[in-house]
């Protein structure tokens, strides 16, 4: 292997003054033995008087003392109190040791700690999270599932109790008064999927009252490589119903069953994409029987009839679903577990339903959307921790600007991991699992079989049963039993085969024993796309120095082997002379199968990066959106910025109508009249802007519809009237940003299509995205100004009740202002002038939030240089 010159200096550098991950350890230890200094001193202080330091710590921190000078009391506070109420399996005090206050530090600095399974993150994340709770903002620590969240809460409670903290815990059924009061403690538990659709729901309230998060301080994310790269390839999205369209999938299912694989389409699993074949797209057309799929109304067969095919060919049921109770449920395919409530967007889901023949729910369309990459960027620190983050240390580092650390063990690692062994076909690969399990069963060893779905689980399970070879199953069908069997799978004699739900968080006690016979060994029944979910299976033994195996039993069939590299694996293991039933294991077929998983790796990176940078765009817009709604719903400035955007409206018309660009004679003053009558309710004489100029109208109209707006006011009530324009403020602007989200998906889904024209589509998704975005903000300001003059409201009536957004609704507010305009132009004895609709295409206003998402005003952002 070549290395450059650049290599070998620094691999000569580290020889000389270590590595840089070495001296960030190393560093640390000066406040390691700060906290070890101040041991003693803790352990002398009563119950009472450990939990008084809290107040103390608090105090210090508001008369101006950082978190990094309390961090070395704050810490032997936390170890003190971990010893003195938690205990480990054998009945030990739980102490924190050096190398974890180490993996503290690191958390508390904003970095990710690499920390080997079985070193104690959870206990880890006790002391950061106490230190940064002190500043009363709160303190978030993500799970990647509800157990985990609910037992590491309970486990660690009786720390943060001693200490005078709260915690709470999210679970995915509790309801919003729930919420509150878990959000409201100062360290909360909770998945990233909780936390994150918790984000976005609180931004579709229309009651303050109704938000359930305070401020996003800080966030410790327990295995962040899982949450923050696994997971980052699927947005967070919260739908609402779209069109009804359910007989179209029951339709394109039928005509899927009767195309034929290679003839009709062609199914790239690489890719993840099946596609017709121009055969398919034509016999497609002749079983729909509507003609042509290009014109009219049949411009969405193909993206049905694509729906389907991926349904049949992509979507296995119990691999990447199951069927429960007439619904499909969702399979997290990183953790194993069932994800109930949660859809396949595009319409997919839909073609599942139709293809396992069940009801169909209706199409969703997208109300609220964020990645988790820019979700956990909203976080004032954000920090993690992870057995496996150093393969992946530069995505951490690119995307979220984290830097990874990896913390030596506190003793020594005593897990063999031995080479893989291959086979040519599954069935080979199975029959030699079966054999290897009864052989290391009759020794008495205990033994961890993982595989990659609930249906090899099973199938596996069969295997076992035919062989009486007695064994647990833990896979996502019965997971009310996780605790059951894993509080067995250490002892003596026990098999239990489980999917990715036993590969994160799991700690697996070893009976006696069980050491003096090796440990718990585990085998893997494939390998993992990703090799951090095989490395977090392996970690399941060999944890605190206790002993352990690990091997992985793979096939050419393995949909790793099969998708990714079989053609030249299997070319070199004919060379190497293997035969039907023979199996293989050298060193080098393990780093071969490593490099095809580094390639898939590499694929999905760029499938993530792909993801941010088309959210990345929406991100701006979605944080000047939110921070304007959230403006509103607080009720800061509503009035000023309604009458920021009367202003200019009404400068808009002025230009439109008066435009200074033409000559005089081009003026349309009636038509200015007419637009200003039809817009505000508000009569207007010809004679009153008659042989004004531009500028002098505009201040007229603006302070003629103040008076008309104070009027209202003073007639409506003042606490009446802030409630009605936070009401239309909220409500315009929840469907106009809707709308947008709609109209921004069905561009992100056509835009590759610029490809062919040789443009950039994300340049062009960029571009379009901004004019679509100024005219969403143009609209808003139209609408609400529209109709905020204009609403009826009868006391004692309840504004949600009051006001339809709906066109109807508007259409007869138009009608009755024909009426009120005829009969104030009659009392004048004015004359009705024509009227022209004003023209779209404008600058954002003035007073409106800057689209570059500054949170700025235009006139005093972009609009500077406009």
């Amino acid at each position: 292997m070549k290395h450059t010159i650049g290599e070998y200096f620094q691999r000569a550098l580290s020889r000389i003054f270590g590595s840089s991950n070495e001296r960030i350890v190393e560093e640390q230890f000066l406040l390691v033995e700060a906290v070890n200094r101040l041991e003693p001193d803790f352990e002398t202080l009563s119950d009472a008087g450990l939990l008084k330091k809290t107040d103390e710590f608090r105090d210090r921190v508001s008369n101006g003392e950082t978190l990094n000078d309390l961090l070395p009391e704050a810490f032997a506070a936390v170890r003190e109190a971990s010893r003195r109420h938690l205990r480990t399996g054998d009945g030990r005090p739980m102490r924190p040791f050096d190398m974890q206050i180490i993996g503290g530090i690191i958390l508390h600095s904003g970095k990710i700690a690499e920390m080997v399974t079985g070193e104690g993150k959870t206990l880890v994340a006790t002391m950061p999270a106490y230190l940064n709770a002190l500043e009363g903002k709160g303190v978030h620590i993500v799970t990647v599932n509800d157990y985990l969240a609910l037992r590491d809460r309970e486990w660690m409670a009786p720390v943060f109790r001693a200490l005078g903290m709260s915690t709470g815990a999210i679970q995915n059924d509790m309801d919003s008064a729930s919420r509150q009061i878990q959000y409201g403690s100062d360290i909360t538990y909770g998945t990233n999927n909780e936390f994150g659709f918790d984000y976005l729901r609180d931004n579709m309230k229309l009651d303050v009252r109704d938000q359930v998060q305070r401020r996003r301080h800080y966030a410790i994310v327990d295995e962040v490589d899982s949450i923050l790269i696994d997971e980052a390839r699927t947005p967070l999205i919260i739908s609402g119903q779209a069109e009804k369209t359910s007989e179209k999938y029951y339709k394109a299912d039928n005509v899927v069953r009767q195309l034929q694989p290679v003839k009709d389409y062609e199914v790239k699993e690489k890719e993840h994409q099946v596609l017709l074949t121009e055969d398919g797209m034509e016999r497609a057309e002749n079983l729909v029987a509507v003609g042509s799929f290009y014109t009219g109304d049949n411009m969405d067969w193909p993206h049905h009839i694509e729906q389907a095919l991926k349904a049949h060919n992509l979507y296995k049921k119990d691999k990447e679903y199951v069927v429960k109770d007439g619904e499909v449920i969702i399979v997290d395919e990183f953790t194993g577990r069932l994800m109930p409530g949660r859809n396949w967007s595009d319409g997919l889901h839909q073609a599942v339903e139709a293809k396992e023949r069940l009801r169909i729910k209706e199409e969703n369309q997208t109300l609220a959307t964020i990645t988790f990459q820019n979700f956990f960027k909203l976080y004032d620190k954000l920090a993690g921790m992870t057995g496996t983050a150093m393969t992946e240390a530069e995505e951490f580092d690119k995307i979220y600007g984290l830097e990874s650390v990896s913390i030596p063990t506190n003793q020594p690692l005593f897990r063999n991991n031995l080479p893989d062994v291959i086979y040519r076909t599954a069935s080979e690969k199975y029959n030699a699992l079966v054999e290897e399990i009864a052989r290391l069963n009759t020794e008495g060893k205990p033994l961890l079989v993982g595989t990659a779905s609930i249906e090899r689980s099973e199938h596996l399970s069969k295997m076992l049963d035919r062989r009486g070879i007695q064994h647990e199953v833990l896979n996502a069908k019965n997971h009310q039993r996780e605790a059951q069997i894993i509080a067995k799978a250490g002892h003596s004699g026990n098999v239990t085969i489980a999917t990715n739900m036993a590969g994160r968080g799991t700690d697996i006690v070893l009976g006696p024993g069980v050491p003096d016979m090796g440990g718990l060994y585990i085998i893997g029944s494939e390998r993992h796309e990703a090799r951090r979910i095989d490395n977090q299976l392996r970690g399941r033994c060999g944890r605190q120095g206790d002993p352990g195996s690990s091997q992985f039993f793979l096939s050419l069939e393995d949909d790793l082997m099969r998708i990714f590299a079989r053609e030249w694996v299997g070319k070199a293991l004919g060379k190497l002379g293997m035969t039907e039933g023979q199996e293989i294991s050298h060193p080098w077929v393990s780093r071969a199968i490593e490099r095809a998983q580094k390639k898939v790796e590499t694929h999905h990176f760029e499938i993530r990066k792909h993801l941010l940078d088309y959210d990345e765009v929406m991100d701006k817009q979605r944080r000047t959106i939110y921070g304007l709604r959230q403006g509103f719903l607080e009720g800061k400035e509503l009035k000023e910025t309604i009458h920021d955007w009367i202003e200019d409206r009404i400068l808009a018309a002025r230009d439109t109508f008066l435009n200074p660009d033409l000559p005089k004679i081009e003026w349309d003053h009636d038509g200015l009249r007419g637009w200003y009558e039809k817009k505000f309710w508000i009569g207007l004489h010809p004679t009153e802007i008659a042989d004004k100029h531009p500028e002098e109208i505009e201040s007229f109209l603006l302070e003629k519809t103040k008076k008309a707006y104070e009027s209202r006011e003073q007639e409506m009530g003042e606490d009446s009237m802030r409630q009605l324009e936070r009401f239309i403020l909220l409500t315009v602007l929840d469907k106009k940003w809707k709308d947008h989200l709609h109209e921004m998906d069905q561009m992100k889904s056509s835009i590759g299509l610029r490809g062919y024209a040789q443009v950039d589509p994300k340049n062009e998704y960029k571009k379009e995205g901004l004019i679509m975005f100024q005219d969403m903000i143009e609209a808003l300001q139209e609408d609400v100004t529209d109709r905020v003059l204009k609403v009826k409201i009868k006391k004692d009536e309840r504004l949600r009740n009051l006001w339809n957004i709906g066109e109807a609704r508007h259409t007869d507010y138009e009608a009755q202002f024909e009426r009120h305009r005829d009969q104030q132009n009659a009392a004048s004895e004015g004359t009705k002038g024509p009227t022209k609709p004003i023209r779209g295409g404008q600058a954002p206003g003035r007073n409106s939030p800057c689209h570059c998402g500054s949170g700025k005003k235009y006139k005093r952002c972009h609009g500077i240089t406009a």
